[in-house]
């Protein structure tokens, strides 16, 4: 048996950080990771790392136009400068734990043989290994609906469709939320005939109806092909291509066949925690599938924490490199650091262009009790959107009435990942509306139009 201080289970974004933090307090730390493609987690190698470099490559793609040809030479050019990127950024995260003589990076699938005690099946055979603690940090995997043909070799979730090489030039999308209208947007630029098929009444049913609105409208005007109520009832292979069978507009509605060269599942994600043998440890689950833990992200059982998606969090990266500033705060610190005191969780799209939404919608707002107060400025009476040549999109504010606080916003326009974060302090800070209406910001920016957002508010109690 192999004892050490601290045993991490998966190399993602919180457990490299912790596992370095553990490090440099003197530790000995095993970090068990079941895919050498995944040293750094989902983020540097199928999330948000290369998928922002496609979207980047995918902009300026389609600012260059040129024949089918062309675009698809340059996608396959952008999957390889992304396959570069993603390259050096698992290197980088392997040495960055795996260089340390404190620190054992060990190969293998993990599981609990008892509270703090686990097993890595490795190549080379199993390991037995007992640690003081024990932290959790395996991820999420994609969830995939039942429906008959799904299992087909060109039906995609979004972390396989971007190792495809060759550009879909059809695209059908099952899914209108976050990540199924960023992958169309992107595919769109790229030049490929993008379909979305959306379950619900609407893409983006939870956000506000107005920004969703223009979301809607952005992206048809661009030829992506948005249908709602659509209920995918089949999946056919056809030569060198797909059929996607749906039944539009409900039980009773029309079915309608699209065929595309390859089909993307954006259908959600769930906790990864399968085969790691939970129950011997005493650890429980919650309602939707993620480790049960408290707001130290303690699980229920001592001396275990959980964090990321396992745990049930928000499913962002940045949440799971908040995750482990909480649980370094409650093993080398004080515990002041918890999930109720991070504040306004920001969150962003990038769609084109991107779409960044904090806090509540006027509609969560009042049905929370609060008088509120909105304003909406679109994109287009923006000075710095016509220099970007981009004025697709608006921003709007809620902000409520008695109190002056900002309340939430959503911001569908150029620079809009970088402008939520603005809105974050702001909102985590207390600081009133009026101080954004009235700040001196530098010229040309987006940032200088919160002072005419925020001049224009009214009541919409």
């Amino acid at each position: 048996m192999e004892h050490f201080d601290a045993a991490i289970i998966g190399f993602g974004t919180a457990g490299r950080a912790l596992g370095g933090a553990l490090a440099d307090a003197g530790q000995t730390v095993a970090v068990i990771e079941q895919s050498e493609r995944m040293y750094g987690g989902a983020c540097v190698n199928n999330a948000c790392i290369p998928t922002k470099a496609l979207v980047h490559s995918a902009r300026l793609s389609a600012a260059m136009g040129g024949s089918i040809v062309e675009r698809e030479e340059r996608y396959a050019a952008a999957i390889d400068d992304m396959n570069k990127l993603r390259d050096s950024a698992r290197e980088r995260n392997y040495h960055s734990l795996a260089d340390r003589p404190n620190v054992a990076v060990i190969d293998g699938r993990a599981a609990f043989t008892g509270p703090l005690a686990l097993t890595a099946a490795t190549a080379d055979g199993t390991r037995e290994i007992d640690a003081d603690r024990v932290f959790i940090d395996t991820g999420s995997l994609p969830s995939l609906p039942a429906i008959p043909g799904i299992d087909s070799p060109r039906v995609h979730v979004s972390s396989s469709l971007i190792d495809v090489r060759t550009l879909p030039r059809q695209l059908v999308v099952i899914g209108g939320g976050y990540v199924g209208l960023e992958f169309a947007s992107m595919y769109a630029d790229f030049g490929a005939q993008v379909t979305v098929l959306q379950r619900g009444p609407a893409i983006l049913e939870h956000e506000d109806g107005e920004t969703a609105e223009a979301v809607r409208k952005s992206l048809a005007d661009r030829g992506i092909q948005l249908i709602c109520d659509a209920d995918v009832e089949r999946i056919d292979d056809e030569h060198d291509q797909v059929l996607v069978h749906a039944r539009i507009g409900g039980a009773n509605g029309a079915e309608r066949r699209f065929p595309a060269h390859a089909v993307l599942a954006a259908t959600g994600r769930t906790p990864n925690t399968a085969g790691l043998n939970l129950e011997a440890a005493g650890i429980e689950l919650g309602e939707r599938g993620g480790i049960r833990t408290d707001e130290h992200l303690r699980t229920t059982a001592p001396g275990v924490w959980a964090m990321g998606d396992a745990a049930g969090s928000p499913q962002f990266t940045y949440i799971a490199y908040d995750d482990f500033r909480i649980v370094r705060d409650d093993v080398l610190g004080d515990g002041a650091r918890t999930t109720e005191n991070r504040g306004a969780i920001p969150r962003c799209t990038f769609v084109h262009p991107p779409f960044a939404r904090i806090g509540a919608t006027a509609q969560e707002a009042r049905d929370a009790g609060f008088t509120v107060r909105t304003a909406t400025l679109p994109a287009a009476g923006i000075g710095q959107a016509r220099i970007l040549r981009d004025e697709t999109g608006l921003m709007k504010a809620v902000v409520d009435a008695n109190s002056d606080l900002v309340l939430g916003m959503d911001l569908f326009c150029e620079d809009a990942q970088e402008l939520v974060n603005l809105v974050k302090i702001v909102m985590d800070a207390r600081i009133p509306a009026t101080a954004l209406r009235d700040a001196v910001f530098t010229h040309p920016s987006m940032t200088e139009a919160f002072n005419n957002l925020f001049a224009a508010l009214r009541d919409a109690g």
